[in-house]
């Protein structure tokens, strides 16, 4: 028994492969079951295979990415979460206390954010998560609202309330941390089709870094934790930036995921 559904020939694999790898597609066995199997009828079949084609990503064709063995919504235009972030989710959620505060900043399609919540070792999660892109915050309301969570529309945490301060157990951010000169080298994919606001870090890269560490104490409580995702090459700089702003700071590194964090403790009372 098949474990596609009954589609006509010309949406086979066998038919759908070579249009992919002729695009450019590396793994275009894999993306063509991904397709067939997301599809409800032949017509989107073509349809996405069309835009596959065309160079969209894969994961704004299928309407959806995996990230920690779970599946979340992306809609086009929003940022998709990468694999290496698992890397930071498994950091934080480490970290977590049975029942979390969880605040996602730079929250993209919020995957993030909820990954962390949906963790085994996370009994209950209050998650709040921020964008300023009116696309993204679309996107991340239908995955936040898995965990219960809540999604504000704005410039990092300026749309938070009052009433979360000091009370953050675990920020989390996976900041733009591409150089300003450097985003023009990125994949097409990702250049052309993901919001530039979600790539761009700045001259060095770090500039959204800065502003996400500068906040970070207002939001966390005693002991609590900031992670953010960073290149290594930039990771002794935000180490410093996060220390800068009174944080005890970490980095993290996995070799086989290719994935920084650095990790900032906020230590001391509340003032």
């Amino acid at each position: 028994m098949s474990a596609f559904p009954a589609f006509p020939s010309s949406c086979a694999p066998s038919d759908i492969v070579p249009r992919l790898r002729a695009a450019g597609c590396v793994f275009a066995e894999d993306e063509a079951e991904l397709i067939i199997s997301t599809a409800r009828t032949s017509a989107d079949v073509e349809d996405m295979v069309e835009r596959r084609v065309a160079g969209l990503p894969l994961e704004h064709v299928l309407g959806w990415a995996e990230l920690c063995d779970l599946r979340f919504a992306v809609d086009p235009g929003v940022f998709v979460p990468r694999r290496r972030t698992e890397f930071l989710v498994g950091q934080a959620a480490a970290l977590a206390p049975p029942r979390a505060v969880v605040l996602d900043l730079c929250c993209g399609s919020g995957a993030v954010g909820a990954a962390v919540g949906r963790a085994p070792s996370v009994a209950s999660v209050e998650l709040h998560a921020t964008d300023i892109d009116p696309a993204a915050v679309r996107c991340a309301r239908r995955n936040v609202g898995t965990v219960g969570g809540h999604v504000y529309e704005g410039d990092l945490d300026a749309p938070l309330p009052a009433t979360l301060r000091g009370r953050v157990d675990i920020l989390v951010a996976i900041v733009p941390y591409v150089p300003s000169g450097e985003v023009g080298l990125l994949p097409r994919e990702a250049r052309i089709h993901e919001s530039r606001v979600a790539l761009d870090g700045g001259g060095d890269g770090l500039d959204i870094l800065r502003r996400v560490a500068e906040a970070a104490p207002r939001w966390l409580t005693p002991g609590g934790h900031l992670l953010v995702e960073t290149s290594e090459r930039q990771a002794p700089s935000a180490a410093d930036i996060v220390a800068a702003h009174g944080l005890s700071p970490r980095v993290a590194r996995s070799e086989e995921m290719e994935a920084t964090v650095v990790i900032g403790r906020r230590d001391g009372r509340l003032g």
